[in-house]
Formats: structure tokens, sequence, C-alpha cells
């Protein structure tokens, strides 16, 4: 009996020893940025009214291994994303009252981005942002935790100074992203967009093209403020494909998800019509 109770003593203490090895190992490569992810290049799709993308069969991974296909509310991936966005309810709640942009707009653009992320990279989501529940930033191509490329952040930036753009989102929310004098502009966009340890500048860059689009739509006689998937599909394509009329659809990049095929819009507007995390991003 001393024996059994001294062994189940040495592997409580040894199991409780893997924990911590693991937490330290994570603190120490968020500190260094060593989990900042290599983000894969987006399938812009030009075809917004059709919302047609190709996915190979090779490509559709069943929902958790040997299981059949399921919902993305199902997989072990929205778990995590899930946790994600809770622990970023904060900022994400900052960001929506300093823009206007409802807090579930802008996590209903991020949701797609770290869903196939997730999926893509399933060895370092198993290894890293599983155990944490935390959301990864990505850090080549498309930045943050939304996916943002950088171009499309400095066409941001753009549109929130010209008050002759009809992207322009209106009064504030240029001070928002204004630079301190001498910085490198590039340089340090980019670690706005890519830092692990703070999202506020990925979220906040979100809801200003979320806020663009919406008043380029609005200007044109054609409002999209009740239509998340359309907001969605037009964040994932980018401003070069955004052309106000009266029949968006939605659409954009093919993502496969628990075994089930999607389009980036789909899940954005799936997510923000479920009952997912309503208690703290409200519809």
């Amino acid at each position: 009996m001393r024996n059994f109770l001294w062994y189940s003593f040495l592997g409580v203490v040894g199991l409780f020893a893997l924990v911590g090895v693991l937490f330290v190992a994570v603190f120490v490569a968020m500190r260094f940025d060593l989990l900042n992810v290599r983000g894969s290049s987006l399938e812009r799709n030009a075809f917004f009214m059709q919302g047609q993308s190709t996915v190979l069969a090779e490509d559709v991974p069943d929902c958790i291994d040997g299981q059949p296909a399921c919902d993305w509310k199902e997989t072990p991936q929205w778990e995590t994303i899930k946790g994600g966005l809770i622990k970023d309810q904060e900022v994400i709640a900052k960001v929506s009252m300093q823009t206007g942009v409802p807090a579930r707009l802008i996590a209903a653009a991020a949701v797609p981005e770290q869903l196939r992320f997730f999926t893509a990279e399933r060895e370092v989501f198993k290894r890293y942002f599983e155990p944490l529940k935390i959301l990864g930033s990505l850090s080549q191509f498309s930045l943050g935790v939304s996916g943002i490329k950088q171009e499309t952040a400095e066409e941001i930036e753009l549109h929130a100074a010209s008050t002759t753009s009809p992207f322009y989102p209106g009064a504030g929310m240029r001070q928002l992203i204004t630079y301190p004098p001498g910085v490198d502009q590039k340089a340090e966009l980019y670690n706005r967009l890519t830092n692990p340890k703070d999202h506020y500048y990925s979220y906040l860059y979100t809801a200003l093209y979320i806020k663009e689009i919406q008043t380029q739509w609005q200007r044109a006689g054609f409002s999209i403020a009740n239509s998340p998937g359309v907001v969605v599909t037009l964040f994932n394509i980018g401003f070069q494909n955004s052309n106000p009329h009266a029949a968006p659809a939605v659409g954009g990049a093919g993502i496969v998800i628990g075994g089930v095929r999607y389009t980036y819009g789909q899940l954005g507007e799936s997510f923000y019509n479920s009952a997912e995390l309503t208690d703290i991003f409200p519809k």
C-alpha cells in the first residue's frame, strides 16, 4: 500500500512537472516570437458572384482522424478558436467601441482564417495552440489573427486618411493608426499585425477594413450592414474586388473544415448567425 501511494505521488508530481515544462516552453517561444506562424497565400476569389473554388479530394480531411465529416462547430479547431476569442474579448470590445463595428462582426472575419490555418497546420495546432486555447498570429504573406496582407493594411491606412476616397470611414479613424514621428512605418505595421502577445492592431485593421467596405457600399446606395456573410466575403477577396451592386453573394476562398467544404464568407456568416459565443459577442 505504501509503495502504491509513493508511486502515485511520483506520478502526480511528474504530470505537473510536464505541464509546467509545456507552459514554460510556450511562454519562452511567445516571448521570442517563435510562435509567429507562416501564413499561406490566400486564395482570393475574383468571382464574387459565383463563390467558386477548387478543392482536391485528397485535401479533404475527416472531422477528427478516423471519424466521419462534421460541422465546423464540432471540430477541435473550433474549440481552440473559441477559447482564443474568449481571451481576446476585451480587446475586441475596445476596438468595437473605437470604430463602431460590432464585436461579433469583427470576430466573424477572423474565425474563417483561424479555422483554415489550424486545419492546414495540424501539427502546429496540436503541439502549441490547442493546449493553451490561443489564436495563431500569422507572420508571412497574410498577417495577424485575421490574415490581413501588409499591402491591404497599407490601403486601409490610405483610405482612413483620404476624405475623397469612397472607402473613407469618417473622422477619428485615422488617429487610431497614426505612427509616432520618425518610425519606420512598414516595419512598424508588420510588428503591429504580427504581435502574438497583443492582437489589438490585428483586430483594429480588421474593423477598419469592414467599416471602409461598408462605407463604400452605403455611399453607392447598397447597404450591407445586415449582411455579415457578404461583409466577410469582401474582407476575404479584397478592396479591388469590391464593386457595389444590388445582388451580392456570399463566397470567397474555398476552405475544407471537418471534411465539409465551405467558402470563407459562409464560415463567417455561419459563425455570426450561430449561437456560439453570443453571451460575449451578441448579435
